[in-house]
C-alpha cells in the first residue's frame, strides 16, 4: 500500500481527488439501492409468481414481509462488513458487498416460479432477498464511513450527502425502469416476464462497480491493519489497538457503546420516514388513495429526483450551520406534519396535489437524509466507525424502518391506516428528544481528530502542518 498525506496537496487536488473517491464509493450503493427498491416498485407484478397465485392481496402482503425480512440481515451483515472494513480496510469490504449483491440479483432475474418448482420458487426468492439485505447491511456502513472519510474536511456534510443521493438515486433508477416497462409494455407482459429486465440490468451494473471499486484509495491507517492481524504495536484514539483490536464487538461496547445507542436513536424516526414516503407511499397512493399504477410511478418518481437533488444542497448547509440544527429541525416539522400529510393523502385523487403532498414530507426528511451518514461517522474513531455506524443503523432499520411498508400495508387491510401515522410520529418524538439532548453541534469530534476539523482550526494536523495521512 502507499500512502498519500492529502494536506500536502494543493486544495484543488484534494478536492478532486475527494470527488473520485465519493464517485467510485457511491456508485456501488447506487447499485445496491436500486435493487433493493426493484423489489418493491416491481413488487405488484410478480408476488403472484412467487407468492399465493390464487389471492392476489395476500400475495402482495406476502411480498411486503419478504422486503421486511431483508432487514433481518442487515444486522448480520453490518457486523460483517463493519468488521472486515474496520480490519481490512473500506476499498475490500465494499467490493465484496457489491460482488454479493449482484449475485443476488441475477438469481432473481432467472428465477422460476411457483408453477415451476413449487415452494422452492418462494425459498429462493427468500434466499435472495436475504442475500440482498446481507449485502446491503455492509454496503450502508462502509460507504457511509468511507465518503466522511475521503471528503475534505470543510465540506464534509456536501460530500457524504451523495450516500442518499445515490440512495435515492437508486430508487429513482428504479421508478423509472418501471415508468419506461409500463409504458412500452402491456400490463401482461410486465406480470409475464417484463419484471426481471431491472433484476438483470442490476447484475450487469455490479460488475461494473465491481471494476471501479479495484482504483479506490484506502482511508484507514497500516497501523490499524497491522493491529488487527496481531502484529506491531499500534493504537488509536484512546489506544483502543493496544487493548482491543479493532473492528471487534468487544471494543464497540465496552469504549464506544454510549455513541452505538444515539446512532440506533437517532435513526429510528428518521429511517421510518423515510420508509414511509419513499416505499410504502407507492402502494398507499394505489390501495388507499385509487391513483391508478402508472400514475403513481410517475408521481413517486419526479418526487424522489426532487429529493435526490436536495440532498448535497442540505448537506452543504449542514456545512455553515451544522449538523444538529437540521436533525431538529426534521424532528419538530416530522412530529408535526406526518399525521396531516398522510391523512390528507388518503382521501386525494388529483395526480398533482398527491405529488405535491409527498414532495413536502420529502423536504421534512431531507433533514435527515442528507447528513444521517456523517452524523453517525463523526461519533466513532477510525477502528470501530464502520461496525458502529452500520450495525447501530441496521438495528434501527430491522426494528422500524424495513417494517413500515409490511405494517402499512397490514394495518390498511385491517381498517386502521392511520395507526401507521401515529406509529411513526412517535418514533419521529424518540428521535428528536436524542437530537435535542445527546448531540453537539460544531463540537471536535473522533473524525476530526483524524481527517481535520469539520468548523473552526484543525488542532490535531500533524507536526509538519498536514492532515492525518490516508492509506492509498
Amino acid at each position: 500500500m502507499s500512502i498519500t498525506h492529502p494536506g500536502s496537496s494543493s486544495s484543488a487536488a484534494q478536492t478532486r481527488r475527494a470527488i473520485a473517491n465519493t464517485l467510485k464509493g457511491s456508485a456501488g450503493n447506487l447499485i445496491e439501492w436500486y435493487d433493493l427498491y426493484v423489489y418493491a416498485a416491481f413488487s405488484a407484478y410478480f408476488a403472484s409468481y412467487f407468492f399465493n397465485a390464487k389471492d392476489p392481496a395476500q400475495a402482495q402482503i406476502d411480498a411486503y414481509l419478504t422486503f421486511a425480512l431483508t432487514f433481518l440481515m442487515r444486522p448480520v451483515g453490518s457486523w460483517f462488513f463493519g468488521r472486515y472494513a474496520d480490519r481490512h480496510g473500506r476499498r475490500a469490504a465494499l467490493t465484496l458487498s457489491v460482488s454479493l449483491m449482484g449475485v443476488g440479483s441475477l438469481l432473481v432475474a432467472v428465477l422460476p416460479g411457483t408453477a415451476q418448482i413449487g415452494v422452492w420458487s418462494t425459498v429462493l426468492m427468500y434466499a435472495s432477498r436475504l442475500l440482498q439485505g446481507f449485502s446491503v447491511g455492509g454496503e450502508y456502513g462502509t460507504s457511509a464511513t468511507y465518503m466522511s472519510e475521503v471528503a475534505t474536511a470543510k465540506r464534509r456534510g456536501f460530500f457524504s450527502s451523495f450516500q442518499y443521493v445515490t440512495l435515492v438515486g437508486g430508487q429513482v433508477l428504479a421508478l423509472l425502469s418501471l415508468v419506461i416497462l409500463q409504458s412500452t409494455l402491456g400490463e401482461a407482459d410486465l406480470k409475464a416476464w417484463g419484471w426481471r429486465i431491472p433484476f438483470a440490468i442490476g447484475a450487469v451494473a455490479a460488475l461494473i462497480v465491481l471494476w471501479l471499486r479495484r482504483t479506490m484509495d484506502e482511508t484507514i491507517s497500516m497501523e490499524q491493519v497491522a493491529a488487527a492481524k496481531g502484529h506491531g504495536s499500534a493504537s488509536g484514539e484512546g489506544g483502543e489497538f493496544e487493548a482491543v483490536q479493532p473492528g471487534t464487538l468487544k471494543l464497540l461496547f465496552t469504549k464506544h457503546w454510549k455513541p452505538f445507542a444515539v446512532v440506533v436513536f437517532l435513526t429510528m424516526g428518521g429511517t421510518c420516514a423515510f420508509y414511509l414516503y419513499t416505499t410504502y407511499i407507492l402502494s398507499f397512493m394505489n390501495n388507499v388513495s385509487g391513483i391508478p399504477k402508472t400514475q403513481t410511478s410517475v408521481i413517486n418518481f419526479w418526487a424522489l429526483f426532487v429529493f435526490m437533488l436536495l440532498q448535497p444542497v442540505f448537506g452543504l448547509l449542514s456545512d455553515k450551520l451544522g449538523r444538529r440544527p437540521q436533525l431538529i429541525v426534521f424532528g419538530v416539522l416530522g412530529a408535526i406534519f406526518t399525521w396531516p400529510i398522510m391523512s390528507t393523502l388518503a382521501g386525494v385523487k388529483d395526480p398533482m396535489i398527491a405529488f405535491l403532498l409527498m414532495l413536502a414530507g420529502l423536504v421534512i426528511v431531507v433533514n435527515y437524509t442528507s447528513i444521517s451518514a456523517l452524523v453517525k461517522a463523526e461519533l466513532f474513531p477510525s477502528s470501530v466507525r464502520a461496525l458502529g455506524v452500520g450495525l447501530g443503523y441496521a438495528v434501527a432499520n430491522s426494528l422500524f424502518g424495513g417494517t413500515v411498508p409490511f405494517i402499512g400495508e397490514w394495518l390498511s387491510s385491517a381498517g386502521h391506516k392511520e395507526w401507521l401515522f401515529t406509529y411513526v410520529t412517535i418514533t419521529i418524538v424518540i428521535s428528536l428528544v436524542v437530537y435535542i439532548f445527546f448531540l453537539p453541534n460544531k463540537k471536535h469530534t473522533p473524525l476530526d481528530a483524524e481527517f481535520g476539523a469539520a468548523f473552526g482550526a484543525s488542532a490535531t494536523a500533524d507536526d509538519d502542518g498536514r492532515e492525518p495521512s490516508r492509506v492509498g
